[in-house]
């Protein structure tokens, strides 16, 4: 009798230790990053693409600021560097006290790894993601930042390029095999999840118009590149730009 009671005991601490290590295979949710970190998806630290968990260059400092970070200093990777090319390589280290050593990361950037929102906007990037890789070693954040992530197109874009050839140019058309202003925009508000309507609002009263559909081609395309800049590096204040129309949508019958 005590022989089975024996081996029942040894058969529940062993399925114990096997859920137990089973729990820490399992990838970190929101809940466990925020509970941690005190990362907070509703002002952008944290975000969802394809399924997959990101963190932001704007949550990561706020964390560095909470966390009262001693300094962040970034220099260019001179050797690696191609300004003619659009090719730049940061150098970040990150001093979490006044004694420490810092962390260290590297960030680099071209034309083949942006989105083509921020084309002639690499130099930024780089620095961005250079900081981020330290942050992220600093404070030992394993997931990847949006930031870092390389640009591919989800559209088929020689098709897209193709059906507008015979096509006569309008303010919403392209040239040069360059993508359609209207896809740009729909991409940026994918790639950011930002609301569409808001952003619609926000560019009518970027352009003085009363619709989007008014502004020329000029204007439109100015506002697009504002807006991929602003939403890549603080897509928080960006966000909280984009609510204050939601109040005069709702004014408006």
């Amino acid at each position: 009798m005590k022989m089975r009671t024996r081996e029942s005991i040894a058969r529940v601490a062993k399925s114990r230790a096997i859920g137990s290590r089973s729990k820490l295979r399992r990838p970190r949710s929101f809940e466990s990053l925020m509970n941690r970190f005190g990362l907070s998806s509703a002002l952008g630290d944290l975000i969802s693409l394809d399924g997959r968990s990101y963190v932001t260059h704007a949550g990561l400092l706020r964390l560095a600021n909470r966390r009262r970070c001693a300094g962040i200093r970034t220099i260019p990777a001179k050797d690696f560097c191609d300004p003619a090319a659009g090719r730049w390589v940061f150098k970040a280290t990150v001093y979490k006290t006044s004694t420490s050593r810092g962390f260290v990361g590297y960030g680099d950037a071209d034309p083949s790894n942006v989105s083509p929102l921020v084309h002639g906007a690499e130099m930024r990037v780089a620095e961005t993601r250079a900081v981020n890789r330290a942050l992220r070693k600093a404070y030992g954040i394993g997931l990847c930042s949006v930031e870092e992530l390389g640009w591919s197109p989800r559209e088929p874009e020689p098709a897209v390029s193709k059906r507008q050839e015979p096509t006569p140019s309008s303010s919403n058309g392209h040239s040069n095999g360059q993508p359609r202003l209207r896809d740009r925009l729909c991409l940026l508000i994918r790639q950011h999840q930002l609301d569409a309507n808001l952003v619609k609002a926000y560019a009518a009263d970027y352009c003085g118009t009363a619709t989007l559909r008014d502004a020329g081609r000029d204007l439109v395309e100015n506002f697009i590149n504002d807006l991929a800049e602003r939403a890549t590096t603080d897509r928080a204040a960006l966000v909280c730009h984009l609510n204050t129309y939601s109040k005069s949508q709702e004014v408006t019958p």
